[in-house]
Order: C-alpha cells, then structure tokens, then sequence
C-alpha cells in the first residue's frame, strides 16, 4: 500500500462557531438539495418557498488526501429546524468503502445518529456535547438535529472510505424523528 508522503499540519478551529478555519472545502446543503428526503413533501416546498431556501447544514473538510493509511476529519454544523415536524437531518451515506467505520464527537448541540444496515437493521444514539458516537463498518448514518441550536459535530473516517449517498437517496431509512407534543419521536 503506497501512501503519499505529506507534512504534518495543524488545523485551527472555531469552537463558539462550530467551525474548521480555513477549510480545504466547506459543503452547504440548502433545503432545496434535502428533496426526496423528508417524509412531507409539500412542507419542505414550503420551507423552501417561505424561508428563501434556508441553510440545513454545512461540512468544513479537511485537506488530508482520500487514501489508504490516513485519517480524514471534518466538523458538521447542522441547523435547527423542522420540516414539518421532522427534524432537521444530513442526507446520510454509508462508506464507498463499507468496512469503514467512523467516530463523531459532539462539541454542541443536541440530536441522534440514526443508522441502518442493508438488511434492515436499525438503531440511533444521542447526541450532546462530549459524548463520541461511533458507527462501526457496514452501517448507513445520518445526523438528525432534536435541539434549538447548531449540532457541532468533529468526525474522523479512515481516509479511503468514501461517500456513498445514493444507497440512501432510494432506500431511505426505516425511521424517521419528529418534534411532536414538546417531545422528540422516533417512528
């Protein structure tokens, strides 16, 4: 296995933001790319029609190269909110490389990692601030934001594992998190 020498850097974040400085990348995900996803669609036209397409969730990326041998990291914002009354999600994926696994750490926020697997499987852990949430290989996983505030996460994935959105994109997930009656629901 061949790995490309590089030099060893630091990254400066902004924790009171909950975000990367000087990010090699930084994804933004409006409400209209969240389309297929919520289980309502007309109110997330709605959301999108009234609220001049608000902004679900950012992903401030890392320039470590996507490669066997190196750990990539990121910081994941995702904003409050509901689309209906689901809650504010990530799209979700499994790995390119699906025996890969991945750890995120909560630095703000409160919310779930739901994941599945293939066959059907599924299960979600809560989010808060210091409490790491670790999806082992073969599991699709989505952040999910049940608070008031941005969910801050910092993620850390082996470098060649990969995104695969479109798995989810048709399948879905078997569960979905609503804010109903001051609560929050998992159905």
């Amino acid at each position: 296995m061949a790995v490309n020498f590089m030099q060893p850097f630091g990254k400066q974040f902004d924790l009171a933001r909950g975000v990367m400085l000087d990010p090699h990348e930084c994804i933004v995900r409006r409400a209209s790319e969240m389309r297929g996803y919520y289980a309502d669609d007309a109110a997330l036209e709605r959301l999108i029609a009234e609220g001049d397409d608000p902004l679900h969730y950012e992903t401030f990326e890392s320039p470590v190269p996507e490669e066997p041998g190196q750990i990539r990291f990121c910081i994941s914002k995702l904003y409050p909110g509901v689309v209906g009354q689901e809650c504010f999600m990530t799209k979700g994926h499994y790995h390119a490389v699906p025996q890969t696994a991945e750890a995120y750490l909560c630095l703000a926020g409160q919310g779930l990692m739901l994941m599945k697997t293939a066959d059907g499987a599924c299960c979600w852990e809560e989010f808060r601030p210091g409490r790491l949430v670790y999806v082992p290989p073969c599991w699709a996983h989505r952040s999910i934001n049940t608070g008031d505030e941005p969910l801050i996460s910092l993620c850390l994935y082996p470098g060649e594992a990969g995104h695969n959105y479109g798995d989810i994109r048709t399948e879905g997930f078997p569960r979905r998190v609503y804010r109903r009656h001051g609560g929050v629901v998992v159905e």
